[in-house]
């Protein structure tokens, strides 16, 4: 707390910023600056907080948060991001319409009100309209294309988020937690055990039931790639270079 008063006053003093912007769980945190740049330097220091963004669950969203978005696309890929959003609450379709999309209040009214497994269609907007703004509307359809052809079709679309991995790897065999934790889907070989005692894990759609599997040569689809996936949602392919 005090080191971040303190960079509100070293921001002052350097660069002249006399507003510190945040959440309202930083209010303390600013005002401690406030009151640090009267002190040392007889400034006049202001705030302005907004309220957290919460799911409807009370969760915070951001970064110290499980599940958090990034807006950086090398870390936060279209498609995962446009998946972000897809998978918003039902709680919460309305309220992320308002305020991450710009379309006309009737509309969000209209996707508002639909029930049951329709609800899924505003899902599906609210995922494009949020991506067509941080990605552009061209990587916003294709997530959502790529999203339906994975989901609804079944087929193995080649806009998946793909890791390479060296071939010479492949033939000599990777252990499948090995390559979840490349695949970036799972953080460590102890949650990919987990996963598999949970049945959450498939190689080319099939679920994975031996934590000693070992990938190779054999397991490359007709595409040339071996598709991972967490549960049903979450899909990297893997493709030897």
């Amino acid at each position: 707390m005090i080191l971040q008063a303190y960079d509100f006053v070293e921001l002052h003093k350097r660069y002249g910023c006399v507003l510190q912007m945040g959440g309202s769980d930083q209010w303390g945190n600013i005002i401690n600056g406030i009151d640090l740049g009267r002190r040392l330097m007889n400034a006049q220091l202001f705030a302005l907080t907004s309220p957290l963004i919460t799911t409807s669950s009370g969760a915070k969203m951001g970064k110290t948060a499980a599940g958090a978005v990034w807006l950086n696309a090398d870390l936060v890929s279209p498609y995962d991001y446009w998946q972000y959003w897809r998978n918003t609450e039902d709680g919460d379709v309305e309220r992320f319409l308002k305020l991450f999309t710009t379309l006309p209040l009737n509309e969000i009214a209209r996707l508002a009100a639909l029930q049951g497994q329709e609800i899924n269609e505003a899902k599906k907007t609210l995922a494009t309209e949020a991506t067509a703004l941080m990605h552009g509307r061209d990587a916003a359809e294709q997530a959502a294309e790529t999203a339906r052809r994975t989901f609804e079709e079944g087929a193995l679309a080649e806009s998946l988020p793909t890791v390479t991995i060296a071939s010479s790897e492949l033939d000599k065999g990777v252990g499948v937690l090995t390559a979840f934790v490349q695949a970036g889907l799972v953080a460590s070989t102890s949650e990919a055990r987990r996963q598999i005692k949970g049945g959450g894990l498939k190689v080319n759609d099939e679920t994975v039931t031996d934590e000693k599997m070992t990938l190779g040569q054999s397991h490359l689809t007709p595409a040339a790639v071996i598709k991972l996936s967490l549960g049903r949602k979450k899909h990297v392919l893997l493709k030897p270079s």
